[in-house]
């Protein structure tokens, strides 16, 4: 664990290297900051395992020649044939280091099941951290060469360092070529406003890791890896708080991944919007992790037909959609069935609507529009809420067992984990509340945004309570990123 925490974002080590980045950066003649990100982002990467640097270069050597050869042909069959190829190289990388034992041991559980002796031997190969993104970047910068999008980037230097960005290569978001590419051709000088909110966007990024994230899974953890001793009220609370604990956790990466590239001078896309706020199922897919779920959006939905096809096929293009996404989390049979089960409940959404107009006519709940809307809201959540458990169990029949010992409502056995001390548990609590006060009060989906428009005073004692909080109350062995796993 100490190798993998090495470089996290909430280490020591993260803010004395950043800050370094940063002061050279600046320092160095606009000419050649390129070589000064690409040099710290190999630095930052190898810093988790040397080895895999050499994966890394060889995912940017294959988009590089592969972006340059399908901008130079010009016979259509040609440049499919170099996509494919381009293509098939990058999966093959990506089922070769984080599938290869999963697929193993799924053929060699079948042929079980028939009483056949299939003995598959298991790789010992850890995943590279971050393979997940870095190779989504790589596939969709091909992609878009392909498609004129964007053409070939020629500047090999400028290219990996799109592909191996320190914020962005453990966990996104996954920007895209066609955004953060033409950023790295322009000079970018140092403006005090930019940074300053930068900063500001990572101190927000970390009060909800360390603060309130690390602070809930103390209590997660000991709940979903013993089960067995929980029943009632404290297995709802838990799975409601892992709900709070995997959006702190992940949107506070992104947060801090956002302002460290502003700080830098560049722009980089949203990926959290108020995702708990969302008013139906495919509402809370537009908000949350919005790099990924527009990258499935744009190259694997659209070109399956999206809804230009039959009801029939539209439906398994959900489907198929979402099982893809639950397996790109990892290897693992409960992110298939996460993913499959949202791909089902947005199909029954969207069989249902008609039903549910004529319920809202009903009970006439277009004229109480807020309750409404709470309502909405409030239904989402919990659906939302109730598949994190398949996320988060660490087997299929845990995740069961936790559901049936739901109900009922047993409060005379609850009590906290040993584990887990009842005044931080207070206090994270008290943070996510703050947290879902400062999300309804927004009216940007970053809070930077929304606070440049506060007095100075209200700001400024926002900032004081955020450092104050970490310094205070931050869970000083700060656990890895959830995202950075994947």
């Amino acid at each position: 664990m100490q190798s993998a925490l090495i470089m996290s974002f909430t280490s020591l080590n993260f803010l004395i290297f950043f800050l370094a980045v940063v002061a050279l950066y600046y320092a160095t003649p606009g000419r050649f900051r390129w070589l000064v990100l690409l040099l710290a982002s190999y630095y930052f990467y190898a810093c988790y395992k040397l080895e895999y640097t050499i994966l890394l270069i060889a995912v940017s050597a294959i988009v590089y020649c592969a972006g340059i050869w399908i901008g130079k042909e010009r016979l259509p069959y040609r440049r499919r044939l170099y996509l494919a190829a381009t293509i098939s190289s990058i999966l093959i990388l990506l089922l070769a280091f984080k599938y290869l034992n999963f697929v193993g041991s799924s053929i060699s559980g079948i042929f079980q099941h028939f009483n056949m002796l299939y003995n598959v031997p298991e790789f010992k190969i850890l995943i590279p951290v971050g393979i997940s993104f870095y190779t989504l970047k790589a596939l969709s910068y091909s992609i878009d060469v392909y498609r004129g999008d964007i053409k070939p980037e020629r500047h090999f230097g400028l290219l990996t360092l799109y592909i191996s960005f320190f914020p962005q290569i453990l966990a996104g978001p996954i920007e895209r070529a066609t955004r953060l590419l033409p950023q790295f051709h322009r000079e970018t000088h140092f403006d005090f406003q930019r940074v300053s909110d930068g900063f500001k966007l990572m101190l927000w990024g970390f009060f909800k890791k360390l603060v309130i994230a690390d602070r809930l899974a103390v209590y997660i953890d000991q709940v979903f890896n013993h089960p067995l001793d929980y029943h009632g009220v404290a297995l709802i609370i838990v799975a409601y708080l892992f709900a709070i604990q995997i959006y702190c956790d992940f949107s506070g990466y992104s947060d801090i991944a956002i302002g460290a590239a502003q700080v830098l001078g560049y722009d980089t896309m949203e990926n959290f919007n108020r995702p708990y706020l969302a008013e139906s199922l495919q509402d809370f897919w537009h908000r949350w992790h919005i790099s990924l779920s527009t990258w499935f959006r744009d190259y694997l939905y659209i070109p399956l037909g999206g809804k230009r096809v039959s009801l029939g096929h539209w439906h398994l293009n959900i489907f198929a959609v979402f099982v893809l996404s639950g397996f790109w989390h990892g290897a693992s049979r409960m992110f298939l069935i996460w993913g499959a089960l949202h791909g089902v409940l947005l199909s029954l959404s969207a069989v249902t609507a008609g039903a549910r107009r004529k319920a809202v006519a009903l009970f006439q709940l277009e004229r109480i529009p807020r309750f409404h809307k709470a309502l909405r809201i409030f239904v989402t959540f919990n659906i939302v809420a109730f598949a994190w458990i398949f996320f988060r169990a660490n087997s299929i029949s845990d995740a069961l067992l936790m559901i049936g010992n739901m109900i009922p409502l047993d409060m005379a056995h609850f009590s906290l984990p040993k584990a887990v001390d009842l005044n931080y548990l207070v206090v994270a609590l008290i943070a996510s509340a703050l947290l879902f006060v400062v999300e309804l009060i927004q009216r940007q989906p970053r809070i930077d945004d929304s606070l440049r428009a506060t007095p100075g005073w209200c700001r400024w004692s926002f900032y004081y309570v955020l450092i104050f909080a970490i310094i205070l109350f931050g869970q000083r062995d700060a656990s890895q990123f959830i995202y950075t796993r994947f």
